[in-house]
């Protein structure tokens, strides 16, 4: 197992913290949290530093060493779409202190990564995701036997991550206690729970069944890397234990290419055996097994050996929003630039999929009249 020659004094390092406050605020400099921290850089930054670092209790060397940094209250936001989560943010100082954790600490745990492990992480993303499936699903159609894709579906992992598990998975990887006290202070937030109890909806959970052991806060910078480690357990397993080698992962979303359809029930069932028994994770009813000929689900698109294309409730979602624009430039709510840009992103996302007949009906059925 390997373990990171990383201390505490590397975290709250004055010029880490720095980096951290420039990275936090790229592209929102002018909000008024910025704003008013920017006010007073340095001083903000020192308050910090002095939080974050340990002295012993009392001043007395045979007690622990404690610090006054604690997590503030997160802003919950509820969203529907693309379906309903529950977004959490933090004040600008606590974005600050995960960025200075995430800079020192996430380098260090993406060399553990496999290959095929593509979120949230530098030189990865959705489009190579997809593009590495289907050269995996063409191989596949290319050979003699009958190959077959297994989709794995997790139920609600963000909501459902153990706390306990997460942390012992920190500890094997990080030695210094210091550390592993603040990254508790982030994972286990004495303000807010993140945790959903099993079979529970985000939106229908009352605030008083929400669990503080379990979770984690969907938008937040620690939370994607959190994320990553966790779920690395599995991709371990999987590649060095179960010997599989057609193995992609996306955050939870995760598909097997296999050439035999029993031996992949069987290495379903050992997936959620180990799941249940090591991460405290289960799949849910989306899990399924599908020859590989077949369309194949995976970040956002459908994919064959041939095309690459949208899901067709993203194209809704698309049109929908297009409308929308259409509704307010032609009220002249907003501007042509406005619309100018919407409209180039769209059509920046659409170029990464099997999409000529799509871009044509969007030219076709929409225009914007600028006299």
């Amino acid at each position: 197992m390997k373990t990171f020659d990383i201390s505490h004094a590397d975290i709250v390092d004055f010029e880490n913290l720095l980096e951290a406050d420039k990275n936090a605020s790229k592209g929102k400099h002018y909000r008024d949290e910025n704003l008013k921290f920017s006010a007073h850089r340095e001083e903000g930054i020192i308050d910090l530093l002095n939080q974050l670092t340990y002295f012993h209790e009392d001043g007395d060397p045979d007690k622990p060493l404690v610090s006054s940094y604690h997590v503030g209250r997160y802003r919950r936001k509820q969203i529907y779409e693309p379906k309903p989560r529950v977004i959490m943010a933090l004040q600008y100082r606590d974005r600050l202190v995960q960025w200075a954790y995430y800079q020192k600490l996430n380098p260090l745990f993406d060399r553990q990564f496999i290959t095929h492990s593509y979120g949230c992480r530098d030189d990865k993303g959705t489009t190579k995701a997809r593009a590495q499936l289907q050269t995996w699903i063409r191989k596949a159609n290319r050979s003699p036997k009958k190959w077959y894709v297994l989709k794995l579906d997790i139920a609600k992992y963000f909501y459902r991550v153990d706390h306990d598990v997460l942390m012992n998975i920190l500890s094997k990887h990080i030695k210094d206690e210091l550390i592993l006290q603040d990254l508790n202070k982030l994972i286990n937030c004495e303000e807010t729970a993140f945790g959903l109890p099993a079979g529970v909806q985000p939106e229908l959970c009352k605030s008083e069944d929400w669990l503080y052991n379990r979770g984690m806060p969907i938008g937040n910078l620690t939370s994607q890397m959190f994320a990553n480690i966790y779920l690395n357990e599995l991709d371990q397993y999987c590649k060095h234990d179960l010997k599989i080698k057609y193995y992609i992962r996306y955050m939870d979303d995760i598909v097997i290419l296999w050439p035999d359809k029993e031996e992949l029930k069987q290495i379903l069932s050992e997936i959620e055996r180990f799941l249940d028994e090591v991460l405290h994770l289960e799949l849910n009813n989306k899990t399924c097994i599908r020859p590989a000929f077949l369309p194949v689900t995976f970040v956002g698109a459908q994919i064959t050996a041939k095309k690459i294309r949208m899901r067709r409730s993203t194209r809704k979602r698309m049109f929908k929003r297009i409308k929308f624009i259409q509704k307010l430039f032609e009220a002249g709510q907003i501007t042509f630039e406005k619309v100018n840009n919407t409209m180039q992103s769209y059509f920046g996302l659409i170029q990464h999929f099997t999409a000529g007949n799509l871009l044509r009906k969007i030219i076709d059925e929409f225009s914007f009249r600028i006299f």
